[in-house]
C-alpha cells in the first residue's frame, strides 16, 4: 500500500470544483454545476450532474458544453435551465452566454433563445414557463434584434479608447460595457419571446453584478423586485434600494427607499403577500451589518433581528410555510446556515458545518454544498430534520491518497485585550519533538475571516507540506490569525480598525507569534509571512514596522495584491469607500491617511520579499505591487517580482496558479527551509516575463 502523500498545487487542479446546486420541486433530486481542469492543457471544463437524494450514484447530465452553469429547476420540474457557451446547428460556439434548457431526465439541451449581449443571471416564473434574466443592455434597442445591431455597431468600431464620465466605470477585472447598463428581460421559455421588462427604461440594477440575488419574481407572476442604486450618480458604496416592475404594464415604481439604510436580496413570501430584503443602516456607520428585515406596503422597513450582531449574507430565502427565513452567516470562522422565525428575537443555527457555500430547500428536503479545512465543498441532503446524508463523492477518489494535516483552533490575547482567534495547519505526519518553521498567511478583506473552509487559491495544506524529495523537511506549520477588522465576530471587532489600518492588526498578528514561539515545535529562527489584498498591505505594513532579521522575528514576506501606496490606490475601482475606511480624504487629512500607508515608511522596509500582482487588477491595481518591488530593489532589499499580464487581483488560470504555488513555495524555503536549502542558488527573476 503506497504511503499517502501530502496535498500539492498539482492535485488541487485535480480536483472538482462544485456550484451552487439546484433542488427538484419535489425535493428527490438536485442539479449543480461541476468544473474540472486540465492543467496541461489550462483549460477548465463545467458540466452539469443530476444528484439524487435518496443516494443514488449522480449522472451527468451535460456532455458537450465546456462551461455549463447557474442550473435552476423548473417550477413544473420539468426541465433545468443552465446559461452556456454552446455550438450552434451552423457549428459556432456562442459568442456570449446563453441561455439553454434540458429535460430533467436528460437528453438533448435546447437553446431557449438568442440574446446577443448574453445572459448574466436569471429566476425562472412559478408558472415555469416564463423566465426574467439580466443582460447588460443598449438604451434604445427595445428588441433583441436592436440589440444585436447595436452590439455589432459597437464590435465593428477598432477604437479602444474608454471614454466616460461615470463614477462606477470599473469594477475588479473590467470596464463597465460601452453604452450598456443591467436590466432586467421576460423570456417566454415555450415560444422563445424575449421582451424588455426595465430595458429601454433609466432603471437599472447595481453595476456589481451580483447576480440573481438581486432580483425576485413574485409567485403570482405579476411583479418582479429589484434592487436599484437611487442616487443620480451610480457609484460604488452607495446605499442601495428597492423598485418594482409590473410585468404586464412595465411601470417601474420604488418599491422601498429608506434614507440611511442599504437594502438587498428581495425575497417574496410564497403567497406574495410579503416581501423580505436584506438592511443594513450604512447612514449609522458605514460598515453595519446586513440583517433581514420585511417592507410594508408603504415602503416602511421593519428589522427583524435588530440587536443581532452578525452579518447576514445574500440569497435570503423563504421557507415553504412562509414563518421564517434562511440564510448564512458567518460566526467565528465558520459559516453556518440559519433561520429566523419571523416572531423570533434572533436567528437559530439550522445547519452548523464547517462553511456553508450554497443551499436550496423543497419539499422537507434542505440541500446543502459545504466544505470544511479537511475537505473540498461536499453536497448534503437532510431530509424531514434528519441526519445529512452526502449526495457524491467527486473528489474521493483523488484526495484518497492524499494526508492532509491537522487544523487547530486556539485563542490569543491581542489587540486592546481582546480574544483574537487563530487557525494552526499542521504539515501531515506533524512530530511535536521536531522543529518546524512557521507561516503566516494573512487573509484579505479586511471585512473576511480565515475559516474552517479548504481553498482554492492559498490553500493552507499545499503550503503546509514538506518539500518534495527533502526527506529531513518535516514541512510548516501556517497560521492565520483573523485579526482585528474580521467578519464573524460582532460588529465592535469589525469597525475597530477604521481609520488606523494596520495599528491592530499587526499587535493581533505579534501576539500570535509570541504564542507560537512559545511552542516546542516552533523554529523561532525561521517564521515568515504572506498575504494577499488587504493581507498583503499588512505585510507590506509589517515591513516597514517590524525590524529585518536578525533584530526582528520574520525571515521574508510574501506580498501579493498589496496596497503599498493609499494615495497612489485611489485609482482602484473602490475609490468611493477608501476614506471611510481610512476615516479621511488625502486631499483633507493627507498625514492621517499616510500614517496608514506602508510607502510612507519605506524607509525601514529591509525584510527579503516576493512581490505578486496582476496587471487585470482593478481593486488594488498593480502599480502597487511594482511601486514596492522597485522600492525594495532601490533599497537593496532582497526582493523577487512575480508579475501577472493575464490575471487580476486573484490568480485563476491552472497554469499560471501552479506557477504562483511555485513561486511561492520556493521563495519561502529559501528563507525559511533547512539550512541547505537557504544556501541554495538565486531564483531567475527573469522568468514568465516579456
Amino acid at each position: 500500500m503506497k504511503k499517502p502523500r501530502p496535498l500539492d498545487a498539482a492535485t488541487l487542479w485535480r480536483l472538482a470544483r462544485l456550484g451552487a446546486p439546484s433542488i427538484s420541486p419535489c425535493g428527490r433530486e438536485a442539479v449543480l454545476g461541476v468544473t474540472t481542469h486540465d492543467a496541461d492543457r489550462n483549460q477548465g471544463r463545467s458540466q452539469l450532474w443530476r444528484l439524487h437524494a435518496d443516494g443514488r450514484a449522480p449522472r451527468e447530465l451535460t456532455t458537450c458544453g465546456d462551461k455549463d452553469g447557474q442550473p435552476a429547476w423548473s417550477p413544473r420540474g420539468d426541465r433545468i435551465a443552465f446559461v452556456a457557451r454552446r455550438p450552434g446547428s451552423d457549428g459556432k460556439l456562442d459568442a456570449t452566454p446563453q441561455l439553454y434548457a434540458i429535460p430533467a431526465d436528460g437528453g438533448e439541451a435546447r437553446r431557449l433563445a438568442h440574446f446577443a449581449p448574453g445572459i448574466e443571471s436569471f429566476k425562472w416564473f412559478a408558472d415555469g414557463r416564463r423566465i426574467v434574466f439580466a443582460a447588460w443592455s443598449f438604451a434604445g434597442a427595445p428588441t433583441p434584434a436592436a440589440q444585436a445591431r447595436a452590439l455589432k455597431a459597437l464590435e465593428d468600431d477598432k477604437a479602444t479608447g474608454v471614454a466616460t464620465s461615470e463614477a462606477f466605470h470599473r469594477y475588479w477585472d473590467h470596464d463597465m460595457p460601452r453604452g450598456r447598463r443591467l436590466q432586467l428581460w421576460l423570456l417566454d421559455a415555450d415560444r422563445g419571446h424575449i421582451t424588455p421588462l426595465t430595458a429601454g427604461s433609466a432603471w437599472e440594477l447595481p453595476r456589481t453584478n451580483d447576480g440573481a440575488s438581486a432580483y425576485d419574481v413574485r409567485p403570482d407572476g405579476r411583479r418582479v423586485c429589484f434592487v436599484f442604486d437611487p442616487a443620480s450618480e451610480p457609484r460604488l458604496g452607495n446605499p442601495l434600494a428597492l423598485a418594482e416592475v409590473d410585468v404586464a404594464t412595465r411601470r417601474t415604481s420604488r418599491r422601498a427607499v429608506v434614507p440611511g439604510w442599504e437594502l438587498d436580496a428581495p425575497a417574496y413570501s410564497p403567497d406574495g403577500r410579503r416581501l423580505a430584503c436584506l438592511a443594513a443602516h450604512t447612514g449609522r456607520v458605514h460598515t453595519a451589518p446586513a440583517r433581514p428585515a420585511l417592507v410594508a406596503a408603504d415602503g416602511t422597513l421593519q428589522p427583524l433581528c435588530p440587536d443581532w450582531d452578525r452579518h447576514a449574507d445574500t440569497p435570503l430565502r423563504w421557507t415553504a410555510d412562509g414563518q421564517a427565513l434562511r440564510f448564512a452567516a458567518e460566526d467565528r470562522g465558520r459559516r453556518h446556515l440559519w433561520r429566523l422565525a419571523l416572531d423570533a428575537a434572533e436567528p437559530a443555527v439550522e445547519h452548523a458545518c464547517g462553511w456553508v457555500q450554497a443551499f436550496d430547500a423543497a419539499g422537507d428536503t434542505l440541500l446543502l454544498l459545504a466544505d470544511s479545512a479537511q475537505h473540498p465543498p461536499r453536497v448534503w441532503a437532510r431530509q424531514g430534520g434528519g441526519a445529512p446524508r452526502r449526495l457524491e463523492s467527486f473528489n474521493d477518489r483523488e484526495l484518497a491518497g492524499v494526508a492532509l494535516g491537522e487544523v487547530r483552533e486556539i485563542q490569543v490575547t491581542g489587540a486592546q485585550g481582546e480574544p483574537v482567534q487563530v487557525w494552526l495547519t499542521f504539515p501531515p505526519g506533524f512530530d511535536a519533538r521536531r522543529k518546524h518553521a512557521v507561516l503566516h498567511v494573512i487573509h484579505g478583506g479586511p471585512f473576511a475571516a480565515a475559516g474552517d473552509s479548504f481553498g482554492w487559491r492559498w490553500n493552507p495544506h499545499v503550503l503546509a507540506a514538506p518539500e518534495p524529495g527533502d526527506g529531513d523537511d518535516p514541512g510548516r506549520v501556517i497560521v492565520q490569525v483573523n485579526f482585528h477588522g474580521s467578519s464573524g465576530f460582532g460588529h465592535a471587532f469589525r469597525h475597530s480598525l477604521i481609520g488606523r489600518q494596520g495599528e491592530l492588526e499587526l499587535q493581533d498578528l505579534e501576539a500570535a507569534t509570541d504564542w507560537v514561539c512559545t511552542q516546542r515545535w516552533a523554529d523561532r529562527d525561521r517564521i515568515a509571512a504572506s498575504g494577499g489584498s488587504y493581507g498583503g498591505f499588512l505585510v507590506a505594513w509589517m515591513n516597514g514596522h517590524v525590524p529585518a532579521w536578525p533584530e526582528g522575528r520574520y525571515r521574508a514576506y510574501v506580498c501579493h495584491a498589496g496596497v503599498f501606496d493609499r494615495v497612489g490606490t485611489f485609482s482602484a475601482d473602490s475609490w468611493p469607500v477608501r476614506p471611510l475606511d481610512l476615516g479621511a480624504e488625502y486631499w483633507q487629512d493627507l498625514p492621517r491617511v499616510l500614517a496608514q500607508s506602508p510607502h510612507a515608511f519605506a524607509a525601514h522596509m529591509a525584510t527579503p520579499t516576493l512581490v505578486i500582482h496582476g496587471a487585470r487588477d482593478y481593486r488594488v491595481p498593480d502599480a502597487n505591487g511594482l511601486a514596492y518591488f522597485h522600492t525594495l530593489k532601490a533599497r537593496g532589499v532582497p526582493a523577487r517580482l512575480l508579475w501577472f499580464a493575464d490575471e487580476n487581483h486573484w490568480v485563476l488560470q491552472p497554469a499560471n496558479s501552479l506557477q504562483w504555488y511555485g513561486e511561492f513555495r520556493a521563495w519561502v524555503a529559501q528563507h525559511t527551509g533547512p539550512a541547505r536549502a537557504r544556501r541554495g542558488p538565486s531564483l531567475d527573476v527573469s522568468r514568465g516575463m516579456k
